[in-house]
């Protein structure tokens, strides 16, 4: 019989209402080996053990090859197909249209694939359509009109279930996506997917710009068997690294590969549209994965969400730096714009959760007026208040247009698409982390009730309030910038692999002040010398503001992620702070 493990620090319930958890005893000894074997530090040892590498593995596993680590592009159904009529076009400079979504990974397959044309002499259009008026995917208007005047279309992060749209085009189709696949695929000459339904899933972690990514890799390696050289894939790796990273992609394998060398093509600053978006972000250090998931993704993402949809792959495609400047300060003003909407539905849609209950295996709310463009962000959230899948959907008279959020372990998209086979959607389909939906109104409650039947199955009302897994104990002292960059090489961190979380034990504060309406700054002490400068976002959205805020000198236990403070040109650790709890 397996013992339950002790809460780490005998954290039961914390501030905001979770149990702290630590490394097992199997991963504290894999740990130990690992600094033992490698002579790394004991906390990046423990780091590594958390995720699972071996100490034979561990230095290979700080310095991911792409090369290595790079999957053969032909080995993707439909991919030397897909190739052939690329360079078809590309030789007979064919009137070539890219067909994107509207989201950043979307904006970033088209922006690859206009930068590549570009350096052959071909301008190709881009079309991406109307989240409002269109919605997701290729719809038959818009492709009749591209087929009208073009050679060939390729749709990229979307056109594996539009079987009428890409046969109402009446000319070549090439899908480029990762989207989950039905029985049947549509008429198009190639559709390159590691998530159709006949893929081994070897690969089904890449998001729609990384096969873009191959089969520009394929097309080059093509083009040097003829003695002609292709454009520079390895400058590209910044729009690869940001559609990973932004869609939530899992940094596992090849990926990882992917986003490491990406942020350092980024940190060059090189791509004008790339800069100009860091600038109006006031992005003061190197790039990381924080930055591409929280600072520029949403911006790249606020056209499509309540702006015009073609702004942000605009601004990754650009070679002018005044479009460049112009398009980065419009999607700043369009996300500042889309978090006071996104604020406004979060409290409606919580409330509504909470009426109709959130103890079964989805949460949902819906209503009029929500905006299509936020509702993904609003299941996210709600996602992570209830650690349940979480569906949001905003009704416009008879339809309603939603976008769900999964959890790990539950395939979200795979059930939504179940459902519109079944007829109980208008159309419906993604990923496992992440879906969209059209519903007819009167369906909306059987629909609803049937996705939790069907989530349900998968074990998703299984889960309580989210444990907070914590990777080691630091102390004010321990924490330096040394520290930080030693961790990072065990990056980059992201979905599948989170950034290492830490507490401090028995540590008090010794400064506290508010920072605007939710967040709070602190320092926190030893009671010697050691000091850390502490940040704990939306902190008076929960327990946790106040507690901390009335220490009246009291010690706690904190948890929390360290980064490092570049303000003001002196570098310095800083702990993000995520709960904390009474020392006892």
């Amino acid at each position: 019989m397996t013992l339950p493990q002790s809460a780490f620090l005998n954290v039961e319930i914390s501030a905001t209402g979770r149990r702290w958890t630590g490394p097992s005893l199997d991963s504290e000894r894999l740990g130990a080996a690992i600094s033992q074997t490698t002579g790394f530090p004991p906390v990046l040892g423990q780091v590594l053990a958390n995720c699972g590498v071996q100490p034979e593995d561990a230095a290979a596993y700080l310095t991911p090859s792409l090369r290595e680590l790079m999957p053969d592009p032909s080995s993707l159904k439909d991919m030397d197909k897909a190739t052939i009529r690329f360079l078809q076009a590309v030789d007979q400079k064919q009137r070539i249209a890219i067909f994107a979504d509207y989201d950043v990974d979307g904006g970033s397959s088209a922006a690859l694939l206009i930068v590549w044309l570009r350096e052959r002499g071909i301008n190709a259009t881009l079309y991406i359509p109307d989240r409002i008026d269109e919605g997701y995917g290729p719809n038959n208007e818009a492709m009749e009109m591209l087929g009208h005047g073009h050679d060939l279309i390729i749709t990229v992060d979307c056109g594996t279930l539009s079987h009428e749209p890409i046969a109402a085009a009446g000319i070549d189709v090439l899908v480029l996506d990762h989207h989950q696949g039905a029985e049947t695929l549509p008429p198009a000459v190639a559709v390159v997917n590691p998530n159709r339904m006949d893929e081994s899933g070897d690969l089904s972690y890449l998001c729609a710009a990384a096969v873009v990514f191959l089969m520009l890799a394929a097309a080059n390696r093509a083009l040097r068997e003829r003695g002609e050289t292709g454009p520079d894939l390895m400058a590209m790796l910044d729009l690869v690294a940001l559609a990973t990273v932004a869609d939530v992609a899992p940094l596992i394998g090849f990926n990882r590969a992917l986003v490491r060398q990406g942020l350092a093509v980024m940190a060059n600053r090189q791509r004008i549209g790339l800069v100009a978006l860091s600038d109006v972000a006031r992005m003061n250090s190197t790039p990381s994965s924080y930055h591409l998931g929280y600072l520029l993704g949403p911006r790249i993402n606020a056209g499509g969400r309540v702006g015009t949809a073609d702004l942000g792959a605009r601004l990754l495609a650009t070679d002018d730096a005044s479009e460049a400047a112009a398009l980065a300060e419009r999607l700043d003003a369009l996300n500042t714009e889309r978090r006071e909407i996104e604020a406004s539905v979060l409290v409606q849609a919580t409330h509504q959760a909470e009426e109709r209950g959130v103890e079964r295996g989805l949460v949902w709310a819906a209503a009029d007026g929500w905006h299509p463009g936020v509702v993904g962000i609003v299941a996210s959230r709600l996602k992570d208040a209830f650690n349940r899948p979480a569906v949001v959907i905003g009704l416009d008279g008879g339809e309603g247009k939603g976008s769900g959020r999964s959890v790990n372990g539950v395939d979200l998209g795979s059930a939504i698409a179940s459902l519109a086979r079944e007829g109980l959607l208008i159309k419906g389909g993604g990923h496992k982390m992440a879906a969209g939906l059209s519903v007819l109104t009167e369906k909306l409650d059987a629909a609803m009730e049937r996705l939790t039947e069907l989530l349900e199955k998968q074990g998703s009302a299984n889960a309580g309030p989210s444990d907070l897994r914590i990777d080691g104990l630091i102390s004010p002292t321990g924490a330096s910038v040394e520290l930080i960059e030693q961790l990072e090489q065990a990056g980059p961190f992201g979905a599948s692999s989170p950034a290492p979380r830490f507490a401090l034990a028995a540590t008090r504060i010794s400064f506290a002040k508010r920072a605007g309406e939710t967040h709070l700054r602190l320092t926190l002490t030893d009671g010697g010398n050691g000091k850390l400068d502490a940040i704990a976002f939306r902190a008076f959205e929960s327990d946790l503001g106040p507690m901390l805020e009335n220490h009246a000198g009291q010690s706690f236990h904190f948890a929390g992620r360290l980064e490092v403070d570049d303000w003001g040109g002196r570098r310095k650790p800083k702990l993000k702070l995520e709960d904390a709890a009474r020392a006892t």
